[in-house]
């Protein structure tokens, strides 16, 4: 029971002039007690046209925009066939041999029955959805709201844009069965780790992680071994959880063995 004096005051209600502030106060399940109880209520505020807009920059609203994400994500691609994740360089240029074999790919691995997901952005990741759309196959885009960005590339058929890394980041993984890693930077190589270290720890099974392009990968792959592996900070059997390739049809081969298609 309450004290009685607040008994005519509803809960969470704007105090009246000389009216006595409750002691405590319920809004949904949080519970506020002495100077931590707010005047007004949830719905109140809600409704309120007037005030500024920063509530919508707030930890729990914030909370619900990335559920939010969650939900379109997994409502917009759950349905997708098996899919690869093609990953790269958004600064790849147009008629590059990286490009080139960035179409190549695209094109090979709806060849073998995959929906192609790419970042949406330029370069290496424009050529694999462009290889997608000319092999009539599903091109999809996983964008990231970015201010350097210029959207999705328009050969993305389905295309979503995220605001939060990490939800796009399970988005790749999620929904495909592999990898494939074109000469990137450091968002290629952050997409990377991501998936090595989840595969290394079991998170993800048959998972294949194909590095494309030797003389790009080599120095990184010795990097890994020389000095990672060889310092005791990985073990040997970490360098078996990707393939390094320069050959189109073997990087299909290889994902297409490792996930049993």
């Amino acid at each position: 029971m309450g004290n009685p004096e607040d008994a005519r005051i509803p809960e969470g209600a704007q105090i009246p002039e000389g009216a006595v502030k409750p002691e405590e106060q319920r809004l949904g399940p949080v519970l506020r007690r002495r100077d931590q109880v707010q005047p007004g209520t949830t719905d109140q505020r809600l409704l309120d046209s007037e005030g500024d807009s920063e509530w919508v920059h707030t930890d729990p609203w914030r909370v619900m925009r990335i559920q939010s994400e969650f939900v379109e994500g997994f409502g917009t691609l759950a349905e997708l066939p098996s899919a690869i994740s093609v990953f790269g360089s958004a600064r790849t240029a147009a008629g590059t041999p990286e490009y080139e074999a960035g179409v190549r790919l695209g094109n090979a691995l709806v060849e073998a029955g995959f929906a192609v997901i790419t970042g949406g952005g330029p370069g290496a990741m424009e050529a694999a959805n462009k290889g997608a759309r000319e092999a009539e196959g599903i091109s999809v885009g996983l964008g990231i709201e970015l201010p350097f960005e210029s959207g999705l590339n328009p050969h993305v058929d389905i295309g979503l844009n995220f605001r939060y890394f990490f939800v796009r980041k399970m988005m790749f993984v999620k929904y495909a069965q592999g990898f494939v890693v074109l000469p990137g930077g450091l968002g290629t190589l952050d997409e990377l780790f991501e998936a090595l270290t989840l595969v290394q720890t079991g998170k993800v099974t048959r998972f294949p992680i194909v590095l494309f392009g030797s003389a790009y990968w080599n120095g990184l792959v010795d990097w890994l071994r020389d000095t990672v592996v060889a310092q005791g900070k990985a073990s040997e059997r970490d360098l078996l959880l990707f393939h390094v390739t320069d050959d189109v049809d073997e990087a299909v081969r290889l994902v297409t063995k490792e996930v049993g298609r």
